[in-house]
């Protein structure tokens, strides 16, 4: 948890949705992917981009890619109530030109810059507008399988959470990006094959936190070494389903995001806020290929199929709303405020540094510096379609901070990104579906070989039965037949001889007949000659062939249903020989996708190695040899007018840079005392650009700058030259040691005399700025008010301008500080310097001044004056005492209110004036 002035911020629900479509920032008609690769003629994206090793964006699985520039919106926040007071008298420093998209800056009245945006969005610019023109075309490319990302950057206070996170539960029009991105997601997708899931992170001092588990505080940062993908495994990640959980879980997030109230927000956001949302979208295979096997009848049947993977598309948007970029100064940040916005500005520079290697198309881009720029390493040279949205404001008072964000807008359009689409055949799926396949085939088979059994073991003992049947039919038939042919033989025999004894009676015993063998063989041949008897064994003979053809047809049966067996069983050989071969397939497909990611990985290896080596040698084609150095002053002239004409085409700093180490510091502060006024004029700009970055301060000094510059001031008489060597005097003496050097060689004197004849209030602010950090150093203070120090800075309240007179409320608030420190440890004793020489009246008249610079610093003046004894007296005829009572009651900064507070209490002086006017504190 945060201390000091840190608290949690709450946020709001809305429960509407709406989908809207128009002419957009990003805006691609959603094709397929042969016309996505069409698209790389299409002027809206960047020309294709050289990859290299230390590149922002890590590459992805595909093999092809659609270039795409990183897409820049700016939109204007309305002047709020503080600026509608302080800056009255003076026009906005912006003018915005929407129909032609472009953007002009106010140096000063008869003086602007120009740029151009991919989209102008006025104060008056609708959320809904603000979403078709930057967000709407990202997601609309994540839904199609893109990576995506939407962020903002901006000075404080300029509209930025408003933009991306507002919940616009009041008002459904307030709806920021991340609401109305999740309903376009949530209405396009399938929940049936479909998946979204979100992240909610924040990055706060340097550390990765999870805004839905509080306690998951401490989140690491994974790359994959194969595809250079970016991931945070450890966050928490949640299923979404509808609109109202999605705002459910914002508002869960939004009430641990870290926030402080500052100068220049009341709410201002501690830590980068970065949503991640996940998106899976499954797309269904076609059959390719259709295997027959022969059947039974030798016709071919279809029974195994064999199926395409599944393709599996995954997609992430990625929405950033960055902490606000700040100076010390301008935010009045204390304590541990002020480290959360060191840390801010440290993030903000590694983001910035990170575009800038990548719009020079730098061979490294230090990606490591920060967990910020870790993270968006795919957003910025990577392989995701990137919307940026530059928040800024009006004031004239912030015009640095205006220029600054615009230069970040100007960097980032000439990043270049490499669009993939990431597919990926889920083979996981496929092996599913052919395990169900295989698992019906042999439930089937199984079945079939059961029904195939148990028929024919029905047939066989219906087959056993007839058989049995018949010959017990047969059995019985034959013995039947026997028994009568039997009993009629026995019938006849008993005939015969009855007939013979009856022949032997009539014929008497006197003629001989034969014998009883002799008659019956006669009479048996006699009778063997009847038709019944044969015809009865005729029948006989054909029921016994009958049951003969009977057995062997059920013979042929059982031969016809053995053979039967046999082709089922071969067909279940066939089936299992045809799993065998799927199985075998799906190895065969899994060993070629590993071969193909280790081509692809090989492939990738030598396209860096090819890009880097077209690099070096377009480098050694185009520029100067490192060797090769200009040798003459009308060439050092020549770069730095050249210098100057750059910054004034583009802004940028890193220009001086690339100056500086071309032609080095001594030649750089030589043409300082060049005869040619528009010389002296650029060499004093490029050292004041020089000397706002600290690393290079102390060369400056050491090579003689300091007293070059000081040199500018007592002998020219240009008020520009004049006006940027007092900055540049101020930027160096920010330092302490260089701050007793500038006193040692009488710059002091020399900023006095400066305050007395200048007239134009820029330059009076750099000569305040610079007296104002002189006047915070203790060892310094006698000497400073000996050489006109103070009365320098009253001198300048002439001006009347703002910028001036918090400069000099700024150096009287140092001053009163070092003298009330001196004075807690017995080093000085007498009256302040400041009251001495005639700085009460006008710290007491503007001790409740609108502008909140100036009463803030007079406020701290009038307490530390307070603190020394010797100065009540004067501070009460002065009519201090009536402020400091007014400081420690409605002041709102708690810090300066309860420091007058004890100020009051301990001072008997005090307490005895306060007695006799009746004054409560």
């Amino acid at each position: 948890m945060a201390s000091g002035g840190v608290s949690y911020r709450n946020g709001s629900a809305l429960k509407s949705s709406m989908k809207s479509s128009s002419p957009s920032l990003n805006s691609t008609p959603k094709t397929s992917l042969k016309s996505r690769a069409s698209a790389a003629a299409n002027p809206s994206y960047g020309g294709l981009r050289r990859s290299s090793s230390g590149s922002l964006g890590g590459g992805g699985r595909d093999d092809t890619g659609v270039p795409g520039r990183v897409r820049v919106a700016v939109r204007l926040r309305p002047r709020n109530a503080e600026e509608s007071v302080a800056d009255a008298d003076f026009a906005d420093c912006v003018e915005l030109q929407p129909e032609l998209k472009r953007l002009k800056l106010r140096r000063n009245n008869w003086d602007s810059e120009t740029y151009e945006f991919d989209e102008v969005l006025t104060e008056f610019a609708s959320q809904k507008r603000v979403y078709e023109v930057v967000a709407k075309p990202v997601v609309e490319s994540v839904l199609e399988g893109y990576n995506g990302t939407v962020m903002a950057y901006g000075q404080t206070g300029t509209g930025k959470t408003f933009t991306l996170g507002r919940l616009g539960e009041e008002d459904t029009a307030a709806r920021g990006i991340m609401v109305r991105s999740m309903e376009d997601i949530l209405a396009d997708v399938s929940p049936e094959t479909d998946s979204v899931s979100v992240s909610y992170l924040q990055l706060y001092m340097e550390t990765v936190q999870d805004l839905l588990v509080p306690e998951n505080d401490n989140i690491s940062i994974l790359e994959d070494p194969k595809t250079g993908d970016v991931s945070v495994p450890g966050a928490t990640l949640v299923d979404i389903r509808d609109q109202q959980s999605f705002v459910e879980l914002l508002r869960v997030g939004e009430a641990h995001r870290f926030a402080a109230n500052t100068k220049l927000n009341t709410e201002s956001s501690r830590s980068h806020a970065i949503l991640m949302v996940h998106v899976k979208r499954s797309i269904k295979g076609k059959h390719d290929r259709e295997l027959p096997l022969p059947n039974e009848n030798g016709n071919a049947s279809l029974l195994v199929k064999s199926f395409k993977p599944p393709i599996v598309r995954k997609s992430k948007l990625v929405v950033v709303d960055l902490a606000g970029s700040e100076r010390i100064d301008k935010s009045g940040s204390e304590g541990h405020t002020l480290e959360e916005a060191k840390s801010i500005n440290l993030s903000l520079s590694a983001l910035g540094k990170c575009i800038n290697a990548l719009a020079e198309n730098s061979a490294h881009v230090p990606v490591r510096d920060s967990k910020l720029t870790r993270l968006l390493r795919d957003s910025f040279g990577g392989t995701a379609r990137t919307s940026l949205v530059i928040t800024i404001g009006p004031s004239p008072r912030h015009r640095g901070e205006t220029a600054s964000t615009i230069m970040f807008g100007q960097r980032a359009m000439k990043v270049e990104n490499m669009v993939k689409i990431k597919e990926e055949f889920d083979y996981k799926s496929l092996c599913r579906r052919l395990d169900i396949q295989l698992d019906k085939l042999i439930a089937e088979n199984e079945r079939q070989q059961k029904s195939f059994d148990d028929e024919v073991e029905r047939l066989r003992a219906d087959a056993e039965i007839r058989i049995a049947e018949a010959e017990s039919n047969y059995a019985k038939a034959l013995e039947n037949e026997r028994l009568k042919y039997q009993k009629d033989y026995m019938e006849s025999i008993k005939k015969l001889e009855e007939q013979w004894l009856m022949n032997q009676q009539v014929r008497g015993g006197d003629k001989k007949v034969g014998t009883r063998d002799e008659f019956l063989d006669k009479t048996c041949s006699q009778e063997g000659s009847r038709p019944s008897s044969s015809e009865e064994i005729a029948e006989v003979k054909q029921l016994l062939q009958n049951e003969i053809d009977l057995r062997q047809s059920a013979e042929e049966e059982v031969v016809n249903l053995k053979s039967q067996v046999v082709q089922w069983k071969k067909l279940e050989a066939a089936g299992n020989t045809e799993i065998f071969n799927l199985r075998k397939l799906l190895e065969d497909e899994a060993g070629q996708k590993v071969k193909l990611e280790e081509e692809i990985s090989i492939l990738r290896s030598q396209l860096l190695q090819l890009s880097f080596e077209a690099d070096e040698t377009r480098r050694g084609l185009d520029g100067v040899g490192p060797g090769k150095a200009f040798t003459g002053l009308d060439s050092l002239m020549s770069q730095v007018r050249h210098l100057q004409l750059k910054d004034s085409e583009n802004g940028q700093k890193a220009s001086v840079a690339k100056l500086f180490e071309q032609v080095g510091l001594h030649k750089i502060l030589s043409l300082l005392e060049s005869e040619d006024a528009d010389v002296r004029i650029h060499a004093v700009k490029v050292v004041a650009n020089l000397a706002a970055e600290e690393a290079n301060q102390e060369k400056i000094v050491e090579a003689g700058g300091l007293s070059s510059l000081l040199m500018l001031l007592r002998s020219s008489e240009d008020e520009t030259i004049r006006r940027v060597a007092a900055g540049a005097i101020a930027n160096l003496a920010m330092n302490e040691s260089n701050q007793e050097l500038i006193m040692a060689q009488g710059g002091i004197s020399l900023l006095s005399i400066t305050a007395a004849d200048a007239e134009d209030p820029q330059t009076l602010r750099m000569v305040a700025g610079a007296i104002a950090n002189l006047c915070g150093n203790d060892k310094l203070q006698t000497k400073l008010r000996g050489e006109g120090g103070i009365k320098a800075l009253l001198g300048m309240v002439r001006s009347g301008h703002p910028d001036v007179l918090a400069q000099v409320a700024r150096g009287i608030a140092n001053f009163a500080k070092c003298e009330s420190r001196a004075s807690s440890q017995g080093t000085k004793t007498g009256r302040s310097f400041l009251i001495e020489d005639g700085a009460l009246p006008w710290i007491v008249q503007n001790a409740n001044n609108e502008a909140s610079p100036i009463r803030r610093h007079i406020e701290l003046a009038l307490c530390h004056l307070a603190q020394h004894e010797v100065n009540v007296k004067d501070m009460i005829c002065g009519g201090a005492l009536w402020e400091l009572v007014r400081i420690s009651r409605d002041c709102s900064r708690e810090d300066i209110r309860t420091l007058a507070q004890r100020t009051l209490t301990s001072s008997p002086t005090f307490q005895s004036e306060m007695r006799r006017l009746r004054i409560e504190c």
